[in-house]
This record gives structure tokens, C-alpha cells and sequence, in this order.
């Protein structure tokens, strides 16, 4: 089934009119692949800017998909059109978690091994693909190979993070980790300022999930404050008595104006959220897993908040020897152009690994969104410098902007897996907007 129309990344920038085939079979995929000049593989559109946008587009349309799981080791093995969520709501009565997940539960799972998900426990879990036994992939003339960190390793190294341009992938088999319930011990600490941030980050870093909101618009002594989340899931035993219902959402029904997420509003809510984050400074408190893995998934259609120009969003890491300082001169420079962000979420990365373009390396990692707009094209392009300096790098499931001359920079393996990508003659099927952006 083809339709062409107007079709975007979850921040609604870039759009693109384009040729979306939605297949219902693993031969009308590999038919599909074979016929088109350039395609790539348009999951549940939840990354953020071009990496999945092309003229030519490939979707498995939804079908009831099995999930095969081993209940005594852990192990799944798994389509890579299903979503995290439907995932989590099969594993987890029988007391399992995927080890690391991202902001939302509505990416699929080919979706995360292509962008190589990190979650709030990087630091001590790494990436998605740390824990990926094999997945099987769809190469440009229609062969099906198996990767493994044993078995065509490169091509394993290339495609977890390889945002799509080593081919399809199609099932995966992951090993799940063991949990006893579904419910996450949440405390939380404030932070005046970025260094007492920093401060708490070191401080807790045993806790086996930490993330810090930061309030973007502060400035002077108060520059860089907000509040470190950690978490860690109840070993109560009691998981198979509790029932796990379906939530309630509420729905974004319409696109906002352009004139709403400003400056003035973005001061008050950060002011707002801060003091009132502060009441349950060092208190234990008892969430939902969905509330503290997947808050914003609570919002149908949140990014429609950002008005129909969309927003952008902008992820870096820089080194650890780095971080401070880098941080400190970026948040001066927001909170200097009134560009505020309305989400800024900070983490603390672990060692890299081993593939060719997953993103974290150790340090610390901090996302921002902007609305769509002349101004933060500027602002963004300060940033960019400030991460070079630093020796960072910007994460790709994130970018729709940057140039090709800064992301070289910054991934110092880029040539293998140019070299592969030609080796297998991928670069000249599989292509997207970022691909060609980047000269990838």
C-alpha cells in the first residue's frame, strides 16, 4: 500500500512529501527494498528529525506479532516493528524489565538498536546493544545475515547506532533483567546551581537510575539548578499480585499557537516546578514505573505543544574532564538569548562502547528542545561550538540540523563505517535526509 504525503519526525521539523509503503510480509519487504532506488525504514516516527525521512519510505504495517520469551532465562526474542511498551506489558507480570529504555515506551525496538538507546542508567548498564545476544538484518539485495559480536561483527558494530543505513532489522534477541515489581522507589534532590548538580550526580551514582531536570532560564548563582531523580525498582516480591491496568492519558487535540511556549511562560513554569520539586527533597516516594521512565507518554501528541512550525531538539555529551565548564558556557549562553528550553534533561554516561556511531561516551549528556524558530538556528550553531571545544558530540536520533564538517568531528570512527557502508554497496540504497545531510 503506498501513499504520498506529508510525513515528519516526532518534532514535526523537517516535513517531508514522500512515498510511505506499508508492507504486511517479510517478501513484500525484501521486494520493496530491492525495487526502490533509496529507501529507508519509517518505524513508529519517534525520532526527532530526518533520520528516518526519505522519498522513498518502507513501514511494517501493524499486525499482532509474537513475542517469544523464555521465562526462566530472560531471553526474547522479538520483531523489531513491536514497541517497547507492548514489550514491557508482556514481560513484566512474569517479573522482567528491558535493561535499558529510553524517554518513551512508543519506540519500536528496530528503532532503538538503530539509534542504540541509552536510558537513565547508562552509567551503569550502558546502551541497548550491551545487551543484544543477535539480530537478523535485511542487506540492500535482499540477503537476511545474522549479527552477532561474534559473528559479522562489524556489521553488528555498524548497524546499533547506525540509525538504519546498514539495512532492515528484523527480530532481535535480547536478555530481559529480572524484577520484583512494577513500581520505582523515587527521591529526589535539589540543586541550586549546576555545580551542587554535578555534586549530587557523583554523590548517587550507585542508584541504578539517575536523571536531573534543569531549569534552563536561571542565571548567575543559580545557573544550571534543578533536581536529580533517582530510582530504583521495589523488591517487594508482590509483582504478580499487583494489577497492571491501563492509564489514562490525556490528548494534545490540536496544534498551539506559535506565540505560546515563550519566554515569560517558560521563566514561570521553571520557577514554579523547581519550588514546588523542592517539598519532596530526600523523600522516598513510591511511582508507577510509567511515571518515572515514561512521564511525558502520558500526553498524546505532546509535541503538538510546539505549534505547527515544530521544535527542534538538540542532545550532546561532552567528556567527563570537560563537562562543567562546557555546560556552565552553554546554559549562559541560553539563558543570555531568552530561547529558553522547555525540557532540559541531564544525565551521567558511562563508558563507550565499541560501535561505530552510538552516541554516549563518558561524561555527561544533556537534551534540550527549542521551538522551531530563525533565532534558535543561531543559538544552536553557538552551541555546536561550544560542544567542539569541548570535545563532545551531538546525538544523531536528535539532529536535524547539524552540519556535515561538525558531526565528522566528533565520531572518530566514521570512516569504517563509510567503508562498510560502501563494502556492501548500503550507501547507495539505504539513504535518508540525515544521511545525505552528513554525507554518510
Amino acid at each position: 500500500m503506498n501513499k504520498n504525503k506529508t510525513i515528519s519526525g516526532w518534532g514535526n521539523f523537517p516535513n517531508i512529501d514522500g512515498d510511505l509503503t506499508k508492507v504486511k510480509s517479510k517478501n513484500h519487504l525484501i521486494d520493496t527494498v530491492k525495487r526502490s532506488k533509496t529507501v529507508i525504514y519509517y518505524g513508529n516516527g519517534r525520532s526527532y528529525g530526518d533520520s528516518a525521512l526519505n522519498k522513498q519510505m518502507v513501514q511494517y504495517h501493524r499486525l499482532n506479532e509474537p513475542i517469544d520469551f523464555n521465562l526462566e532465562t530472560g531471553i526474547v526474542k522479538i520483531n523489531a516493528n513491536i514497541h517497547i511498551g507492548e514489550l514491557i506489558d508482556h514481560i513484566l507480570p512474569f517479573g522482567w524489565f528491558p535493561p535499558v529504555v529510553p524517554g518513551t515506551k512508543f519506540v519500536t525496538i528496530g528503532g532503538a538498536i538503530a539509534a542504540d538507546i541509552h536510558g537513565k542508567n547508562h552509567h551503569l548498564k550502558g546502551c541497548i546493544s550491551q545487551h543484544i545476544i543477535s539480530f537478523d538484518l535485511l542487506l540492500p539485495n535482499g540477503d537476511i545475515i545474522t549479527c552477532t559480536r561474534q559473528n559479522n561483527a562489524n556489521l553488528f558494530n555498524a548497524t546499533c547506532g547506525g540509525m538504519g543505513l546498514t539495512g532492515i532489522i528484523l527480530n532481535a534477541k535480547i536478555k530481559m533483567q529480572p524484577v520484583e515489581s512494577q513500581y520505582v522507589e523515587q527521591t529526589c534532590y535539589k540543586a541550586e546551581n549546576i555545580e551542587e548538580l554535578f555534586s549530587h550526580f557523583e554523590e548517587y551514582n550507585s542508584n541504578s537510575y539517575s536523571v536531573a531536570w534543569l531549569d534552563c532560564t536561571a542565571k548567575d548563582k543559580n545557573l544550571g539548578r534543578g533536581i536529580l531523580i533517582t530510582g530504583e525498582f521495589l523488591n517487594n516480591k508482590k509483582l504478580k499480585e499487583q494489577h497492571f491496568t491501563k492509564r489514562i492519558k490525556f490528548n494534545v487535540p490540536f496544534y498551539f499557537p506559535s506565540w505560546f511556549l515563550n519566554s515569560i511562560l517558560l521563566k514561570i513554569f521553571n520557577t514554579f516546578y523547581f519550588h514546588l520539586s523542592s517539598f519532596n527533597e530526600r523523600k522516598k516516594v513510591i511511582i508507577d514505573y510509567e511515571n518515572f521512565f515514561f512521564p511525558l507518554d502520558k500526553i498524546l501528541n505532546w509535541n503538538r505543544l510546539y505549534g505547527k512550525h515544530g521544535f527542534v531538539q538538540y542532545q550532546f555529551v561532552l567528556p567527563k574532564e570537560n563537562s562543567m565548564e562546557g555546560i556552565k558556557k552553554i546554559l549562559h549562553k541560553i539563558s543570555s538569548s531568552k530561547q529558553g528550553s522547555p525540557l532540559a534533561v541531564l544525565k551521567l554516561f558511562g563508558k563507550k562502547n565499541d560501535n561505530y556511531l552510538s552516541f554516549p561516551i563518558e561524561g555527561y549528556t544533556l537534551a534540550l528542545d527549542f521551538k522551531n524558530h530563525p533565532l534558535v538556528n543561531e543559538l544552536l550553531k553557538d552551541l555546536d561550538k561550544i560542544v567542539l571545544e569541548n570535545k563532545g558530540r551531538v546525538y544523531l536520533a536528535k539532529d536535524a540540523r547539524i552540519k556535515k564538517h561538525i558531526f565528522e568531528i566528533g565520531y572518530n570512527r566514521l570512516t569504517e563505517f563509510r567503508k562498510l557502508r560502501k563494502k556492501y554497496k548500503m550507501d547507495l540504497k539505504f539513504q535518508s535526509l540525515q544521511s545525505k545531510r552528513l554525507g554518510l
